[in-house]
């Protein structure tokens, strides 16, 4: 038959209705087996509130009623797929708030490969970049250069690493529960024949978070450089519209807080993000800034490569993210999702042992610590920065030495850690990260530091595992870890270029806190590791601020607690207190001896026991008297007495500035003892004062019991929001509490 245009035409419009009809896709099985997408019951009373009691909906992946459409859902957050003629999200919904999150369709995620740029699935066709309808998704259209959709997988989710359980922390499953989705992606041209994509969702139980990340798997017959590799790209609904021009730091962006294992150089989830960042949508004509400089196009991929070189039969797995969509602006309700998202996806930073930093390695000296450890209650030393340990040595007659030292603590019921420096030293040109401005050493983020990948860098990683593996330490105090330094250097083993310091630096980070974590062993360390296996970070502090007269000591630490517990959980944050001087300051600084200074000692108990935090006890010892002991000894029971709330989620009260009382609230809708006050006096006269409680998120309504310390309990009313005026008596420069109960 001769070929007209009009057979032609024909003959295109057959194919492309044919590549849409789902019977003929081979996943049309997978898509047969899965339950239908539940439908929420008719009702006309407000939802519950998902952080005070539970949602009824199990996490799944569920058949949609539209023909070749899937969706990922909770009861929180729905994630709509269509299959064909190519895989892509066509939908993102909030079903607490009601409201669509997505605004247009973009590809699943992207890849460069050798210098060639790819989208991984994705629809084109949308008219109208501002909204997406149903007519619309129906219409959308393949892209032919893009990696093309071949199929599906369900399941749930998985542990990037083990946990070895081996200290009290909050009873929370690993992984996290909820339901799995593996999309897999072909190459769609000869160069990429072979290469598959699998990209990777999780949603968890609860929680209003989703999880996402890639695998790719080389099976050409040549290797692959990943020059550049985006996990997500989404087209969200913009937070706010203005027309005129306007720095970047004055937009509000949508309400979602990325998280990812990706994290380094920062003490809190905003420093240490550093693969999503909101930027313009240039194909969103239709919105109201007049230069389209609005930023609503989230984009998930690393500052720089990877870089990194994928030979035939090997597979390269991305970096993890997570995203928490807030269903608020709310400061404190957003904190509250944001910790709790953060103790699901680091459930081993929620272990919280109460650890002494002591001053010297001498034998003597250790063992005079461990026992005042022991008889105080504490749980955890540490051979602390300056006490002369060597972390790094491998001769085996000192690893002996500071084994048998170690196992005398563990005969007194203690673990035992050691400090280690990583990136603020030198080592030498050879070995240290070369500054790619200048092809030199210096300049780095903390001026000189080695490049994980030299030898030196290879040889540190062997030293310092073999040492907590040959010594029995359970703990790493870890400062200075890797921070994202970039290194130009063409001549370390462990790594090409530049193009690929980051990437292979951070992963070899990453294989040893994983390590760690899978060994038992605790980290504490300066940075935003939780998700790679890092236990704790500081709650965020000025040294010097350690050598002010020792009543602003008290005043900053509870400052300092009440910041940094807005977005990560009083276990994940570390405080200070050193007893000996430190960096000066002279007696007015300084808590030793300890016996003459008892009431700012016990100052500092109060502060971070009384907020659930664990401070660093910097000294040689923890007592030097019997009324000393009896003091330490006490606030450690009465925080092992209340250890549960005092764990569980804060709400702020009142920020510490010495001219009024202070406050935090401890709540826990789920516990007999559903919140406990910690109130602070810091006046040098006793204070009655009504106290205003917040107990919504206890769980409370109507009325509660309250009593003050070990008082008998009384009956509050509550306000429509859940609050409870309580009247406090206090005496100049100390504290009380308050302990709620049902009613």
């Amino acid at each position: 038959m001769p070929s007209t245009p009009h057979f032609l035409a024909l003959s295109l419009f057959l194919a492309s209705a044919l590549d849409t009809l789902p019977q003929s896709a081979p996943w049309q099985g997978s898509l047969d087996k899965l339950r239908g997408t539940p439908q929420p019951a008719a009702t006309h009373r407000a939802p519950p509130d998902w952080m005070v009691s539970a949602v009824s909906a199990e996490p799944g992946v569920f058949r949609s009623t539209e023909p070749g459409t899937i969706t990922l859902e909770n009861g929180l957050l729905r994630q709509t797929f269509k299959l064909s003629p190519n895989a892509a999200t066509v939908g993102l919904d909030h079903l607490i708030t009601g409201e669509p999150i997505l605004r247009a369709v973009e590809p699943e995620a992207a890849l460069t490969l050798d210098g060639h740029a790819y989208n991984i699935g994705g629809l084109g066709g949308q008219p109208d970049r501002a909204y997406l309808t149903p007519a619309w998704i129906q219409s959308l259209t393949n892209h032919p250069a893009s990696f093309q959709f071949t199929g599906f997988t369900t399941g749930k989710p998985t542990a990037p690493f083990a946990w070895k359980r081996v200290r009290h922390s909050a009873d929370l499953p690993w992984p996290p529960n909820g339901a799995a989705l593996t999309l897999s992606f072909r190459g769609p041209d000869d160069a990429t024949r072979g290469l598959a994509v699998e990209v990777h969702y999780e949603i968890y139980s609860q929680m209003p978070v989703l999880g996402k990340w890639l695998t790719i798997s080389n099976g050409t017959s040549h290797p692959l450089r990943i020059n550049r590799l985006t996990t997500e790209r989404l087209a969200a609904v913009e937070a706010e519209s203005a027309v005129d021009e306007r720095p970047n730091t004055a937009w509000r962006t949508p309400a979602i807080t990325v998280l990812s294992d990706y994290m380094f150089k920062g003490m809190d989830v905003v420093t240490g993000n550093h693969v999503g960042q909101w930027v313009t949508d240039p194909t969103f004509n239709t919105q109201v800034s007049y230069d389209l400089k609005t930023p609503c196009l989230l984009v998930c991929e690393p500052p720089i490569g990877p870089g990194a070189v994928l030979a035939p039969g090997q597979t390269l797995t991305s970096f993890r993210s997570w995203f928490v969509f807030h269903d608020s602006y709310e400061r404190e309700r957003q904190g509250l999702g944001i910790r709790r998202a953060h103790r699901m996806l680091a459930p081993w930073s929620t272990e919280n042992p109460i650890m002494m930093h002591v001053r010297s390695a001498e034998s003597k000296a250790f063992r005079l610590a461990a026992d005042q450890c022991a008889e105080t209650g504490f749980e955890m030393m540490i051979y602390t920065f300056g006490s002369g340990l060597n972390a790094e040595s491998d001769d085996p007659g000192y690893l002996l030495k500071i084994r048998a030292d170690v196992d005398y603590a563990k005969s007194r019921g203690l673990e035992v850690g050691a400090y280690s420096l990583f990136s603020s030293r030198r080592i030498d040109d050879a070995n240290d990260v070369i500054n790619p401005k200048t092809g030199k050493t210096g300049g780095a983020i903390f001026g000189n530091a080695p490049c994980f990948a030299s030898n030196w860098g290879t040889n540190y990683f062997r030293k310092l595992t073999n040492f907590i593996a040959q010594t029995g330490l359970t703990l790493l105090e870890h400062d200075g870890p890797y921070p994202g330094d970039y290194c130009a250097s063409t001549n370390h083993p462990g790594h090409t270029n530049l193009d690929d310091s980051q990437w292979v630096q951070w992963q070899t980070s990453y294989r040893l806190y994983s390590w760690c974590r899978e060994q038992g062993v605790y980290i504490n360390q300066p940075d935003y590791y939780f998700f790679a296996g890092g236990n704790k970070t500081a709650m965020g502090y000025r040294e010097v601020n350690w050598s002010l007269p020792r009543a602003q000591q008290l005043i900053h630490a509870r400052q300092n607690i009440y910041d940094g517990t807005w977005t990560k959980p009083q276990t994940a944050g570390w405080m200070f207190v050193p007893l000996t001087e430190y960096q000066g300051g002279g007696a007015a600084a300084t808590i030793e001896p300890l016996r003459d200074h008892l009431p700012d000692y016990e100052g500092h108990l109060a502060n971070t026991l009384g907020a659930g935090v664990q401070a660093c006890w910097r000294g040689p010892r923890l007592y030097d008297s019997d009324e000393t002991k009896a003091l330490v000894k006490r606030w450690v029971a009465w925080f092992k007495q209340y250890r549960d709330i005092l764990e569980s989620d804060i709400i702020h009260g009142r920020r510490a500035d010495g001219r009024d009382v202070d406050y935090l609230v401890h709540v826990n809708p789920r516990l007999k003892h559903r919140a406990l006050v910690m109130i602070h006096n810091p006046l040098t006269v006793g204070v009655h004062r009504d106290v205003v409680v917040p107990l919504h998120y206890a769980g409370l309504s109507g009325s509660a019991k309250i009593r003050e310390g070990e008082g008998s309990p009384k009956r509050y009313h509550l306000d429509p929001q859940g609050r409870a005026v309580v009247p406090v008596t206090i005496p100049a420069q100390s504290r009380t509490w308050l302990l709620v109960e049902a009613p």
